[in-house]
């Protein structure tokens, strides 16, 4: 039981019947929390070569997606500053 305390606390009301908008909220949560990729992560055994690059893989996507958003909040805040020297 102490494995699936994760799941205890994910609860969805279903509104009206509509259960297929309560499975989609549902889905969302599970996601954005990352539980169904250590599922499909654990349901085979990962040898510890393959989980140092996996783990070296997600090290290097995270630095590359923080320096992509540093960037792009950078030119987006160029591109609504008003021209210091206009033409």
């Amino acid at each position: 039981m102490a494995r699936h305390l994760r799941f205890v606390a994910r609860t969805v009301f279903v509104k009206n019947g509509d259960v297929d908008t309560a499975y989609r909220t549902l889905n969302n949560a599970v996601n954005q929390e990352g539980i169904i990729d250590i599922i499909r992560r654990n349901r085979y055994y990962e040898k510890k070569w393959q989980k140092r690059r996996r783990e070296n893989y997600e090290e290097m996507q995270a630095i590359y997606n923080k320096e992509m958003r540093r960037r792009i909040a950078m030119l987006s805040r160029i591109k609504t500053e008003s021209d210091p020297w206009p033409v």
